[in-house]
């Protein structure tokens, strides 16, 4: 019944059956004013609002713990006197550990290892044959010593053993572990003080590793910083962020922990490839599977204008794409990258770039291509207008520059579709970032748009993306009634929150 009503409300809407069937896990859609919608139903149960939510995240790992980890945590642990070192002593990390290891022939080794493979060590890094000091002709097989608990081994493994006529005797090792031995997670888990959050996780910008560190850990940032290169092959320079982005250039300032100090990077993502300076350009590689689903709704012929272009992931993949780009960044040095990073992916005819404040790129550029291009649309060829605004710390206060922005032009045959960024500490972050956007269009945008969860920022801190097909009465100044935004109400007002009519 329920499915039912369902239903018949997405109907009224202007919604087919054909939409109902949509897989809400897919990341594109090739027409955004046509979202998923079961995510935002599930977030306001019972009721059906205007506009829908496709929620989907974007993770970030660090290295898994293992079973033996899990085990016994103590065993490939560093030794304690560690604890609390600020400067890296490789030596101090030293320490020996018994483990159980079997004598044979080194004729049968290989023979032998694959029916033994689930009680062979398990630690990477390891070597699980080694040479028998006593006898030149045997070697000696490390066992897990997880698995070999007593040192004495099971009826399975004794039948394996009996089958090669190797004798079911399990020996005692001294097993010397080095800082090599050690994982990233282990050491700083060992230095840091105890109880308190270890930084595994770093974004990986080319050959630089880029931390976010907490004030506990400051003290060891350095220590840190080495460690990081030591495990990670490729990594040859560390930084730590020391301040909040600028608003401004979207930059940061930064400290650089070991390694070199050429931060001038190369990287690819979504098989472009960009150069740029980290110090002085914006570039998060968290974003790269939402720069690929913008770019996955765009068809060759659209029309991108990109506001705050940075040095290109929007921009150069959509030409490359066969679309027509306008691509700005308020930053010189992002839009200098930019020009680079055209004539690097060889896209530089079909991006045309400028270095402007966006809403005078909104007021000038895009008005006047706007103006021109949705009234030259044809039945035969109906190119889309797109237009990203990816500063999510102001992006919002930009959309009033939309206010009838073609007023007094000739009405064109379509609209466009505006992708809006936006930050959120609200407990509904969707419901937030949409009711902000129409109070700056000063308009609703009820039944025309959908909220994208981008990737959670911080504890409490959402990055949504809000697309919507701009209101012709926003765009050409036609009268229209004001938006009914009405207060969120908070848990101490209501237990349900009021949703824009």
């Amino acid at each position: 019944m329920e499915i039912l009503v369902l239903r018949e409300h997405l109907w009224r809407f202007g919604f087919s059956a054909r939409l109902l069937k949509t897989n809400h896990f897919r990341t594109a859609a090739s027409n955004t004013s046509f979202p998923a919608v079961w995510m935002l139903l599930a977030q306001y149960p019972g009721r059906i609002p205007g506009s829908f939510a496709k929620v989907q995240r974007n993770s970030f790992f660090t290295m898994p713990e293992t079973v033996e980890d899990k085990a016994d945590p103590e065993l490939y642990s560093p030794p304690p006197r560690v604890r609390g070192m600020t400067q890296l002593d490789r030596e101090a990390f030293k320490r020996t550990i018994v483990v159980p290891v079997l004598k044979v022939q080194k004729e049968i080794i290989g023979s032998l290892l694959k029916p033994l493979k689930h009680t062979l060590l398990q630690r990477p890094g390891l070597k699980r044959v080694i040479e028998d000091p006593d006898d030149e002709n045997s070697r000696l097989v490390m066992l897990d010593p997880h698995k070999i608990p007593e040192f004495s081994l099971g009826g399975s493994e004794q039948e394996v053993l009996k089958q090669f006529n190797i004798p079911p005797v399990v020996s005692k090792y001294d097993l010397e572990l080095t800082y090599e031995s050690f994982k990233l997670e282990e050491i700083l888990r060992a230095v840091l003080p105890e109880g308190q959050e270890v930084t595994s996780g770093f974004s990986r910008v080319g050959h630089i590793a880029h931390l976010n560190l907490r004030d506990h850990q400051l003290p060891y940032r350095y220590l840190i910083g080495q460690v990081i290169i030591d495990k990670n092959p490729g990594v040859t320079s560390v930084v730590n962020k020391t301040s909040i982005i600028d608003s401004t250039y979207r930059n940061f300032e930064m400290e650089v922990l070991a390694g070199e100090s050429n931060l001038v990077t190369k990287v690819k993502e979504n098989n472009t490839t960009y150069e740029l300076d980290f110090s002085k350009v914006y570039w998060n590689p968290r974003l790269s599977t939402e720069h690929g689903r913008i770019v996955e709704l765009l068809k060759p012929g659209d029309v991108l204008f990109d506001v705050f272009a940075g040095v290109g992931p929007f921009a150069i993949p959509a030409a490359k794409k066969k679309c027509r780009v306008f691509a700005n960044d308020l930053n010189p040095e992002s839009y200098t990258w930019l020009l680079h990073n055209c004539k690097l992916n060889k896209v530089g005819d079909k991006i045309k770039a400028f270095n402007m404040d966006g809403r005078d790129f909104l007021l000038g550029p895009v008005r006047e291509e706007l103006s021109k291009g949705l009234l030259l649309q044809t039945e035969e060829q109906k190119p889309s207008f797109h237009i990203v605004m990816n500063l999510p710390a102001l992006a919002l206060e930009f959309l009033a520059a939309f206010r009838h922005l073609l007023a007094g032009a000739a009405r064109g045959a379509a609209l466009p579709t505006v992708h809006c960024y936006a930050f959120s500490k609200h407990p509904e972050p969707a419901l937030d970032v949409w009711q902000r956007a129409e109070a700056s269009l000063g308009a609703s945008l009820r039944a025309c748009c959908s909220v994208h969860a981008v990737r959670n920022v911080a504890p409490n801190k959402e990055m949504m993306c809000l697309s919507f097909q701009l209101p012709a009465d926003v765009l050409y100044g036609r009268p229209c009634p004001k938006p009914a935004c009405k207060r969120q109400r908070t848990s101490k007002d209501s237990s349900e929150e009021t949703l824009p009519s």
